[in-house]
């Protein structure tokens, strides 16, 4: 019994000696790494600038995102802006404030937007239009007539019965091959048109198209007349299919501070410096969850629960829901109507490699943005 007691202590002894050093050392040392991040915003004309202080965020927590940032290989820009001003902002590895990066799918949010610019503007008659409609020279050559029934909706949703093509080589090709209209045909329903939900790159690009057709001009010169220039927005490249539409799935280049006004606009209702640039009733209808754990990932991170709207990704933590927009790599604009606030990231793009380690870096981005949510106490 007598030894038990003196092996206890010495265990003990050597345990709570550990642990202190643990607490009071390793605290100090986590105190004094986060003392020294800065991420003090750029002051210039574009945003106003303030403080996580000023708009009631706790310092401490924004610094810890900082401070885990900095040990991401792949990330190029963290922006926070909360209650419309810039209260943080870095930039990493290869990223730079004016760089106009590669959003990836991101820029299916901004395709959906268009969509609903030029419903509002009567080019299109709304989501429950055919998708047929504006492809006539394929209708007399659908096989499968489920597809005439397919809507703007779905595409909209990703409901529309096409498969993903990272699901099989022959789709994949068929995707980099640029030639879009023909494979309303060729590719195959692996669902019947608004029943599930499919990851469908192509379904974006025909959007982008249906657009292009509706309004007489590519995709890019119409963001440009109708959302950039109400946004101040300068964007960079927007890359083209074979026959020079602007591919509705990816490639628009933008620098993290204009992605951060398109989901200002987004955060706000479709409104911008006062103006009404999309409908809120567009706004509504996008982050509507369609489908809430259907996609290839359910849960990264803190954000469970992960569905889809109009082209835009809900999620909830633990205390707030969540709508982003999202594009391989990492690249996000994270939305928080209930602390009206949004984070963006951008990052190399793994611009055709979906493997293993593209997808751990987009894992580390979206997990680091996931947590720093879920840390902020609810007021």
């Amino acid at each position: 019994m007598k030894l038990s007691k003196t092996i206890f202590k010495i265990l003990f002894g050597i345990s709570g000696t550990i642990f202190f050093l643990y607490v009071f050392m390793g605290c100090s040392a986590s105190k004094v790494d986060l003392s020294t991040i800065e991420f003090t915003p750029v002051v210039s004309e574009q945003w106003p600038v303030s403080t996580p202080q000023e708009q009631g965020l706790e310092s401490e927590l924004v610094a810890r995102m900082y401070y885990d940032a900095g040990k991401l290989e792949t990330l190029f820009s963290l922006l926070v802006i909360k209650g419309g001003y810039l209260i943080a902002e870095d930039y990493f590895n290869e990223g730079s404030i004016d760089q106009k990066d590669r959003l990836q799918s991101v820029t299916k949010s901004v395709t959906s937007a268009l969509v609903g610019i030029a419903i509002a503007q009567d080019s299109i008659a709304g989501v429950n239009q055919h998708m047929i409609d504006f492809f006539p020279e394929i209708a007399d050559r659908i096989s499968d007539t489920r597809k005439l029934q397919i809507t703007l909706a779905d595409l909209l949703k990703m409901r529309s019965g096409y498969p993903r093509e990272e699901d099989d080589q022959t789709w994949w090709d068929g995707l980099l091959s640029g030639y879009y209209p023909p494979l309303i045909e060729d590719f195959p329903l692996v669902s019947e048109p608004g029943t599930k939900f499919h990851y469908s790159n192509l379904s974006s690009n025909w959007l982008g198209i249906i657009v292009d057709r509706s309004c007489g001009m590519n995709l890019k010169a119409y963001a440009e007349e109708n959302l950039f220039s109400y946004l101040d927005i300068d964007p960079g490249e927007w890359g083209q299919d074979a026959e020079g539409h602007n591919n509705g799935c990816g490639d628009l280049h933008l620098t993290p501070r204009d992605a951060a006004k398109f989901g200002l606009l987004y955060l706000n209702d479709g409104k911008f410096n006062g103006n009404q640039i999309i409908p809120a009733e567009w706004v509504e209808a996008s982050h509507k969850t369609y489908s809430v754990n259907e996609a290839f990932v359910t849960r990264i991170g803190d954000f469970d629960d992960i569905g889809y709207g109009y082209h835009w990704w809900t999620a909830n933590t633990r205390d707030y829901h969540v709508n982003f927009a999202w594009g391989h790599g990492g690249q996000l604009i994270v939305l928080v109507d209930d602390l009206d606030m949004i984070i963006v990231t951008t990052s190399y793009p793994f611009w055709l490699e979906h493997n293993s380690q593209s997808w751990k870096h987009e894992k580390e981005i979206i997990t680091m943005v996931s947590e720093f949510i879920n840390s902020i106490p609810v007021k």
